[in-house]
């Protein structure tokens, strides 16, 4: 018998200072079997950092994940079907990044294990065609951190500013830098 994905509910309130992003946003995740706290949480904190201020380029959302191997964990597709935005975690090899970049406007990675250097350092000459590819590094502590903060039904107030991100519930808080590995070009 297959195990099923735990469902979390998630009210996020963003204030992003550097975007001139602000909202409310009730997040509905499907957490599979082999996914941890950590990675889930990343996955929030992806789609903070990334969504729009409206939805005239479509909505960002998250798909099926580590369910199929043929989706990033969030995208943004436009009215059209056209993939806007991809967004990917963990360690991707180059050739799903190169079809990524192929398929979107713009390509986003989350990289968060403490092995990141190392994986980055393997991959980052081949990437050097995918102008469009932003590549960012959650420390593994904050990363971390952020993990205490799941539960299966969350209040998150998200603020971002300068570059910084201070994630709170009612009883904790992270902050949390991220290192940009490889900036997309404008």
């Amino acid at each position: 018998m297959a195990l099923k994905a735990t469902i979390h509910k998630a009210q996020l309130q963003i204030a992003d200072m550097d975007r001139h992003v602000y909202g409310d946003h009730a997040l509905t995740i499907a957490r599979h079997p082999s996914e941890t706290d950590e990675r889930m949480m990343i996955r929030v904190l992806a789609y903070a950092l990334n969504v729009t201020a409206d939805d005239h380029n479509g909505r960002l959302e998250f798909t099926k994940g580590l369910s199929d191997v043929d989706e990033p964990d969030l995208w943004q597709l436009d009215l059209t079907g056209e993939v806007q935005h991809w967004i990917d975690l963990g360690q991707p090899d180059e050739r799903r990044l190169m079809k990524a970049h192929g398929r979107a406007r713009c390509v986003s990675v989350y990289s968060f294990a403490s092995s990141t250097p190392v994986w980055w350092a393997g991959i980052e000459n081949k990437l050097t065609r995918a102008p469009r590819l932003a590549v960012w590094q959650i420390p593994a502590e904050q990363s971390q951190a952020l993990a205490a903060l799941a539960e299966r039904s969350m209040q998150l107030q998200i603020s971002i500013q300068d570059g910084s991100i201070y994630v709170s519930t009612a009883s904790a808080s992270v902050e949390i830098h991220p290192v940009a590995l490889k900036a997309a070009a404008e």
